[in-house]
């Protein structure tokens, strides 16, 4: 191997909760460098959820992407011509990156108001077990669990 590998850049945490997988979230929900926006979405949805709920809107969010990380993933790999599906943990960065593009997805679909509104909304099901994103995860696992007569292709 000639090349190194790139590191990982240390994330800088979210100014008002001083927390990274905020700032993650904002990053993520971003759409044309309008972090501002992006952060008034997410600040007005953790309000929602203590309105609606009597915790805090960022112990709801903490709770609803551990309850949608996903353990298991397929992988295409190509054997002798056949592609097989092949069973793989997931990395713990990659799997809060799933969680997140998940229940951000997940809220676009959804049919409320604003995008606060649906955010809200879906990490509230998410935190209780249910809701869109937590069925994906179910579906990802089941899918690994139905291919994995071919976990001996994993390298």
């Amino acid at each position: 191997m000639r090349k190194k590998r790139a590191g990982s850049r240390p994330r800088t945490p979210d100014p008002k909760f001083d927390d990274v997988l905020v700032s993650q979230f904002v990053n993520n929900i971003m759409k044309d460098g309008q972090k501002h926006q992006a952060r008034r979405i997410l600040y007005d949805a953790f309000s929602i959820i203590e309105e609606r709920t009597k915790n805090t809107g960022v112990e709801v969010f903490r709770k609803a992407v551990s309850n949608t990380r996903p353990v298991l993933e397929v992988k295409a790999r190509r054997v002798g011509g056949a592609t097989y599906q092949v069973p793989t943990e997931v990395r713990h960065e990659r799997s809060v990156a799933l969680a997140i593009r998940w229940l951000i997805n997940y809220s676009k679909d959804r049919k409320d108001k604003s995008m606060s509104l649906r955010l809200a909304a879906e990490l509230i099901a998410a935190s209780t077990g249910e809701g869109n994103a937590i069925k994906k995860k179910e579906d990802t696992h089941k899918m690994a669990e139905a291919n994995k007569a071919f976990a001996h292709f994993r390298w």
